[in-house]
């Protein structure tokens, strides 16, 4: 398989984990890490980006899906987007850095964009988030293959 192949999948991967379709881009990340084809940095960068990018769709679906709620597509069960709503009323923005958490930071992301979180500011506080995970992934995964 190409190298352009295996990160356009672990873009995509990535990408699509951080929506309402179930992906698993840590174990894409491990794989091609532990491949050992690239430099550590190059599929960081990939995945963060293609997670970060599919964050900012769910925030762009926020800003405007609101009369579609009741809809079997939207992006949030009622359930996580309280549960979320409820997270971002206590805390914040900075909930923001929870991103990462499966389920409930697809919801904190919807409901960012709903609640008209500012963009540099969502853009910030998931990137740091998104990232941070995949960087303690990696370091992880090498501390236990060493």
């Amino acid at each position: 398989m190409s190298d352009l192949a295996i990160l356009t999948g672990l873009f995509a991967v990535s990408f699509l984990a951080a929506t309402i379709f179930p992906a698993q881009s840590e174990a894409a990340l491990l794989a091609v890490v532990a491949n050992g084809r690239f430099n550590i940095l190059v599929p960081l960068a990939v995945a963060s980006t293609g997670n970060v990018l599919g964050a900012m769709l769910n925030w762009a679906l926020g800003r405007g899906i609101t009369k579609f709620e009741q809809k079997s597509w939207f992006p949030a069960s009622d359930k996580s987007l309280e549960r979320a709503a409820k997270w971002y009323a206590k805390w914040g923005r900075w909930s923001l850095l929870l991103s990462w958490v499966p389920i409930v930071g697809d919801a904190l992301t919807v409901t960012a964009g709903i609640l008209r979180e500012p963009f540099w500011s969502f853009a910030l506080l998931v990137t740091i988030a998104k990232t941070g995970r995949y960087l303690a992934l990696i370091g992880i995964g090498l501390a236990l293959t060493s």
